[in-house]
């Protein structure tokens, strides 16, 4: 009985530190790049929590856009619950309305009367992962379709 707790208490402790002899790389956006295994002097790659960096509000650094001369600005994508769209009036052209498409073509949501805004939060939250469709419409019937993945 005492060699069986004693090969259980032994088991425990190793796979009390297995945990620790992997070790992940991760970029910028928080996507893990690069998993590996480290057998002997295993130092941690994460951050500790003081040096992560917790988001208040999105700023234009973190928007994409299209070019360098477009006006629209999207974060993040790919999303997972909700997309932030940021667009300037430019000649008093305004985004005159805005529709979500799965990709087989289905309206899944319209949102109107944004001619007097210049930003919108599209909530990902309900809908199956999978690639989506963004139409701004504008009021010149100029239209910009943006790809959104949703993980």
């Amino acid at each position: 009985m005492k060699k069986l707790i004693t090969l259980l208490l032994f088991g425990l402790c190793a796979f009390a530190n297995a945990q620790q002899k992997i070790t992940f790389s991760y970029d910028s956006a928080g996507n893990q790049i690069v998993r590996s295994l480290c057998l002997s002097g295993c130092s941690p790659t994460g951050k500790s929590v003081e040096e992560v960096k917790e988001m208040e509000a999105v700023t234009n650094d973190d928007l994409l856009k299209f070019a360098k001369e477009d006006v629209i600005s999207y974060y993040p994508n790919p999303v997972k619950e909700q997309l932030y769209l940021k667009w300037e009036l430019i000649n008093d052209n305004k985004v005159s309305s805005i529709t979500l498409y799965s990709f087989s073509g289905q309206v899944l949501q319209t949102f109107s009367r944004t001619e007097s805004t210049d930003n919108q939060v599209i909530s990902f939250g309900d809908y199956p992962r999978g690639v989506y469709l963004v139409v701004l419409n504008y009021k010149d019937g100029d239209q910009k379709t943006i790809k959104i993945i949703k993980q």
